[in-house]
């Protein structure tokens, strides 16, 4: 089929030229950047959450401190104002560290007026640096400002499974001389995850619904395709013209995050029956 000329196309030729265009690719591979961030977000923060609840509970003060105040102050804050913020003073802080090594005889303010100005040699990435290198960078920004808001979300669920293990359970372990990390490691870690599996499913359904926030993080996004390729188009802009089609597009985005979360509640029913498997309940033995 010669998609060159789209204007001696029609009908189904024309279509299947328009959906194969190179934006187009670019937004179906969006749809790999969207569950790529969440397989690796996922258990970055289920590793900043696990730090996080031992922190909050540990026999050290300023530890203790350390993993309360992170839980309190990234729940409370809103998510939207979290990521905008944190992801520009992560980028400034690290471009900051990279002009006072490489840039020492910088003799001009940083601060000029509300710009943010670092020597060439200090800006992450390059500007010489290809485009996909901007593309990973803004991506993997992206991807630690998620874990650390949802490792906080995260450590708040473990610490609350963490304190739902019977104290009687921990004080037999002890009684038996096991040490405090021995206890840790064979009778709590196994058996919070019980109590601890409902919040953090709930946390998962809430990460999927937060992935479309790529999209004011600059990342191109399925949320960046959609209005994208889905607003009307002229013939004086493209050479594939249509109407307002944002609907069908967003429609496309609807049956992705649908079928995502139909998937990802068959797969958390069946590791909840895997782990409470033989336990115990006011019912008798589960099967």
């Amino acid at each position: 089929m010669n998609c060159a000329d789209p204007a001696t196309l029609d009908g189904l030729a024309w279509l299947a030229c328009y959906l194969t265009t190179g934006k187009h690719m670019a937004f179906y591979g969006s749809f790999g950047t969207v569950l790529l961030l969440l397989a690796i977000t996922a258990p970055t923060a289920l590793l900043f959450g696990l730090g996080g609840a031992i922190a909050a509970r540990s026999r050290i003060l300023p530890l203790r401190a350390f993993g309360k105040t992170y839980i309190a102050i990234v729940r409370g804050v809103p998510d939207i104002a979290f990521f905008l913020f944190f992801v520009i003073a992560l980028d400034q802080g690290l471009e900051y560290l990279r002009h006072q090594v490489l840039c020492p005889g910088w003799d001009q303010p940083i601060r000029q007026g509300s710009d943010f100005v670092v020597c060439q040699a200090a800006k992450l990435p390059l500007g010489t640096a290809p485009q996909w290198q901007h593309e990973v960078y803004g991506f993997l920004l992206a991807m630690f400002t998620f874990a650390i808001v949802f490792g906080a979300f995260a450590a708040n669920v473990l610490f609350g499974a963490m304190m739902a293990v019977p104290r009687a359970q921990l004080e037999t372990a002890e009684a038996y001389g096991l040490t405090r990390a021995q206890t840790f490691r064979r009778i709590l870690m196994p058996q919070m995850w019980v109590y601890a599996l409902p919040g953090l499913s709930n946390l998962w359904m809430v990460l999927i619904k937060a992935t479309p926030l790529l999209f004011l993080l600059g990342v191109e996004d399925i949320v960046y395709w959609a209005r994208e390729l889905g607003g009307t188009k002229t013939p004086n802009f493209t050479d594939y013209p249509h109407g307002d089609w944002r609907m069908w597009y967003f429609l496309a985005l609807l049956v992705f995050y649908l079928l995502l979360t139909k998937v990802s509640e068959s797969v958390l029913e069946r590791l909840m029956k895997r782990l409470t498997y033989g336990q115990a309940t006011t019912g008798g033995m589960t099967a």
